[in-house]
């Protein structure tokens, strides 16, 4: 019996589409539901790497309705003691995956309502032998009955101790003594862009206009990896081909970049918790 509907089904998993774990999920989410809808967020994640998970989902997560469920498996320690979990933010979204740190990003933007334990009763008949497929036995079989109604919030599980979250720990964007530093979580992978996570309001604090030279340094841990000048501009248009340039990327998040070229690639910037950047006026 349908109790609630609460919303399409994403998907977001680093398991590529070379094989058939994607479609496996499908399968069990369709078989429980035939009318739930599912979406992919990307497939594409560098296989285990958490973080990156974590960002591109909160990345997306806000132009999704109310009542959403995203399944989202990055998940390295599948089959350990880490637990699987649906949160529940105060968008009133619904996360469901291991507690790793993939939910860390989306937890602080959107606020934890509650957080349950998923229970053995809502994991796939017949795969309690399985222990490294819990993408198909457990988190899209439980956020298909979540998605269709076949169960409500309240019949996944548990509700966790105090909703206690692994949460990933990352450099924040910072004013301090005339720089604004932050983290570079990913790139603008397809043209080796390099989004920062410094918004526009600590950015405010250097009091920039286009036009202006910013001075950066971009760091891997303590290493100095990048050094240099480069003019605030609205977009990538308003330097020669071949120039460099920061600008706010559709997050509204200050970004570098070289018209018609790759940033990344020219200057051996990659991304991640151990990137960090310095910027000043």
């Amino acid at each position: 019996m349908n109790k609630r509907q609460t919303g399409s089904l994403v998907f977001m998993t680093d398991f590529g589409i070379k094989d058939g774990a994607v479609a496996a999920m499908k399968g069990v989410a369709l078989n429980l539901s035939p009318s739930v809808i599912i979406h992919d967020l990307t497939h594409e994640i560098p296989a285990y790497n958490i973080w990156e998970g974590a960002f591109r989902l909160q990345q997306t997560a806000p132009y999704w309705a109310a009542g959403t469920v995203f399944v989202c498996v990055v998940d390295p320690g599948v089959g350990t003691a880490r637990k699987s979990i649906i949160l529940k933010t105060k968008a009133n979204h619904y996360y469901v995956g291991p507690d790793n740190g993939l939910f860390t990003l989306v937890a602080e933007n959107e606020g934890i309502a509650e957080v349950r334990e998923i229970s053995s009763a809502n994991r796939l008949p017949n795969s309690q032998n399985s222990y490294t497929f819990f993408g198909r036995d457990v988190f899209a079989y439980s956020g298909a009955k979540l998605a269709s109604g076949v169960i409500t919030y309240e019949e996944v599980g548990n509700q966790i101790a105090n909703n206690q979250l692994v949460m990933l720990q990352y450099p924040k964007p910072k004013y301090e003594n005339g720089i604004v530093s932050g983290g570079i979580p990913v790139l603008d992978i397809q043209y080796g862009n390099v989004w920062t996570n410094i918004d526009s309001k600590t950015l405010a604090n250097l009091k920039v206009n286009i036009g202006d030279l910013l001075s950066i340094k971009i760091f891997e841990k303590d290493k100095l990896i990048y050094q240099g000048q480069m003019p605030y501009q609205n977009t990538f248009g308003q330097v020669k081909e071949g120039d460099n340039l920061c600008y706010m990327n559709s997050l509204l998040n200050l970004s570098l970049g070289i018209n018609m070229g790759n940033f990344s690639e020219k200057y051996k910037v990659l991304s991640g918790i151990d990137w960090r950047i310095e910027v000043m006026k």
